[in-house]
Parts: C-alpha cells; sequence; structure tokens
C-alpha cells in the first residue's frame, strides 16, 4: 500500500533528482571525477526523503514534538546530516570516476602516477606510490561504466590524495568518450518517479493537505 501523497512526494523527489544529476554526468562525453566524501553526500541527499518518512518520522520523539512542535523537524534534518558528514569524515579516501572504464581509466592513472612519483608501482589493480603517501585500489562498476580509486591500507597523506585528484582531472580533460547509454534509463527513472509523486499530490490535494496536518501540527 502506497503512502500519502504528501510522504511519497518528500520520498521520492530527492531519489529523482539524484538519478537525474547520474543521468547528465552519464550523458557527458567526459569522464566526470569527484571525491568520495561527495559521492557520498550526494547518496545522502537522495536518501534522505525516505529516511525521513521512514526511521526518522517513526522514532520521531513524542516529547520533543510537543515541546517544538513543527522545529522538531528541524532538529531531526541537522541531525540526519550530521551523521552523514560524520559517514564522510570516517570514511576511507576515494575518487570516483563517471563515465569511463577500467581500461580507458587505467593509462591516465599511470600517466598522473609517473608525474607525481616516479617510484610508483603496480601489482595488478594495486597502486603504491610512496613518495606521495597514496595506496589504493581500482574497483571498476563495468555495468554503469564507472570505477572507483579506494585507499589501501590505514596510513593515507590527504595532501597526496587532493594532488593525484588535480593530476588525474587533468590527465581525463582530453579523453573523449561515448554517450553512456543507461543515461537514457537513468533519466527515464527520475522522469517515473517526478510522474509519480507529482501526479499524486494534483490528484489528492486533500490528502496532501492532511498529511501536512497530520507531520506538522502535535
Amino acid at each position: 500500500m502506497l503512502p500519502d501523497p504528501f510522504r511519497l512526494s518528500i520520498a521520492l523527489v530527492p531519489l529523482a533528482a539524484y538519478c537525474v544529476l547520474l543521468g547528465l554526468i552519464n550523458a557527458r562525453r567526459r569522464p566526470f571525477i569527484t571525491t568520495g566524501g561527495c559521492d557520498l553526500a550526494a547518496l545522502g541527499a537522495a536518501m534522505s526523503g525516505l529516511v525521513l518518512v521512514g526511521p526518522i518520522e517513526l522514532f520521531r520523539p513524542e516529547a520533543a514534538s510537543q515541546d517544538y512542535g513543527g522545529f522538531v523537524w528541524l532538529f531531526l534534518i541537522v541531525f540526519y546530516w550530521l551523521c552523514v558528514w560524520l559517514a564522510v569524515l570516517v570514511a576511507r579516501p576515494r575518487l570516483v570516476v563517471y563515465n569511463v572504464r577500467g581500461e580507458e581509466l587505467r593509462p591516465a592513472l599511470a600517466e598522473a602516477a609517473r608525474r607525481l612519483d616516479p617510484h610508483a608501482r603496480w601489482a595488478g589493480d594495486n597502486l603504491a606510490m610512496p613518495n606521495l603517501g597514496v595506496s589504493l585500489h581500482i574497483e571498476c562498476f563495468e555495468i554503469m561504466r564507472h570505477c572507483s580509486l579506494v585507499s589501501s591500507g590505514g596510513k593515507q597523506n590527504m595532501a597526496g590524495w587532493e594532488r593525484l585528484s588535480a593530476e588525474l582531472r587533468t590527465e581525463l580533460a582530453g579523453l573523449r568518450v561515448a554517450p553512456n547509454p543507461r543515461a537514457l534509463g537513468l533519466m527515464l527513472a527520475a522522469s517515473l518517479l517526478l510522474t509519480a509523486s507529482i501526479g499524486r499530490m494534483l490528484a489528492a490535494p486533500q490528502q496532501v493537505a492532511q498529511a501536512m496536518k497530520e507531520m506538522l501540527s502535535f
């Protein structure tokens, strides 16, 4: 059974926006590189609506709701984003490269590593740059055509990761790739999510008003 139109929109609209973002990135003719922290924060934003109408509303403290009224939602949203920020801070260093295959990324990464550290060495999909203080391995998700450079080991130099990110961006700037055909599927999924949420809101405005009253009044 579907939730009311208001809660359904809260849950689906951020997810649809995330699908649009991924669709636009994959429709480009060049790779897109970002940090693992930014990638995790974007995923947190996409899941925020589902979390808000799911566990946050389910475990909302009744005493705080009575004391602060509708402002309790502001505190809960801030708490959620603090949790996301904590996850970003404690996560291992990582670079995410969208719209690129492993065989396309590896030569660019090898050239960037050679420039940054002449003593860089490979062992399969593992790359160690001792002078830079960076050790990583490549993880590729070929179905969606994106790869991650994930840190290996405990000792990592964050300044070295920043230099690697900048150098890899320079190397990938000249690489042209075919648009990812899955971009169309992502955009279609976003359209379906938006149609389902907004369509139900327009079809049942009284249910929307009732749901807003239930969530904001105590």
